[in-house]
């Protein structure tokens, strides 16, 4: 059976310093420096409400990390003053990976993102889990009050530069995949979870009510 090498093994050349990475790739602009801000305001506000998906960063208390979407409709995310937002938390697949994570360490990371613009706007701060239904109002969906929120303190907004979104053509269609050639999730998963010996189509039927009778 062949060894599988570990990092050190396989990685020779590695850089563990800010100073070597600086001497590669210098130092961000004076406008780099300084676009940063420490609040929610008017542009960041109307950029959440056009916002349909962000992303959330989050760690446990080891540096164990997860990155996880959260989505619905344009302005599901409940800004309720220049310092604070709410993430309602809608039903999942009750691993709660973000949740667990926030319980043990309240740093997070968002990008939200909107359809066809490549600037994304960043949002980094401290996280708590909320119940409180006077905010949980504010983001009922189909009918329906989320049971959590993530609830964020806001410690720095700006805008990310559109290179990553430019060099992958995210929003242009004529560089997207066809759709037979995208890979089949029931497919991944059914072997990923191949121990409990279940079919692509248990998984389609299992995804399928998901997506049609657990989204709110």
């Amino acid at each position: 059976m062949k060894k599988e090498l570990d990092s050190e093994e396989i990685f020779k050349e590695v850089i563990d310093s800010e100073e070597e990475l600086r001497s590669m790739y210098g130092y961000p602009s004076e406008l780099v420096n300084n676009k940063s801000i420490t609040l929610i305001d008017h542009h960041c506000r109307d950029y959440i409400s056009k916002s349909p998906l962000l992303f959330i960063a989050t760690s446990d208390s080891s540096g164990n990390c997860d990155v996880s979407p959260r989505g619905d409709a344009p302005g599901f995310v409940y800004v309720l003053d220049d310092k604070h937002l709410v993430i309602p938390e809608r039903p999942g697949n009750r691993r709660f990976d973000s949740l667990r994570n926030i319980l043990l360490n309240s740093k997070v990371g968002l990008i939200f993102i909107i359809p066809g613009l490549e600037e994304t706007l960043r949002i980094n701060g401290q996280a708590r889990i909320i119940k409180d239904q006077e905010i949980m109002v504010h983001m009922e969906a189909q009918g329906k009050l989320p049971k959590l929120g993530i609830a964020v303190e806001v410690e720095e907004c700006y805008m990310h530069c559109a290179k990553a979104f430019k060099r992958s053509h995210l929003w242009d269609d004529t560089y997207w995949p066809l759709k037979e050639e995208l890979p089949k999730p029931s497919v991944i998963i059914a072997d990923h979870a191949k121990k409990l010996g279940l079919s692509q189509d248990d998984v389609s039927k299992s995804l399928k009510d998901s997506y049609e009778n657990r989204l709110y």
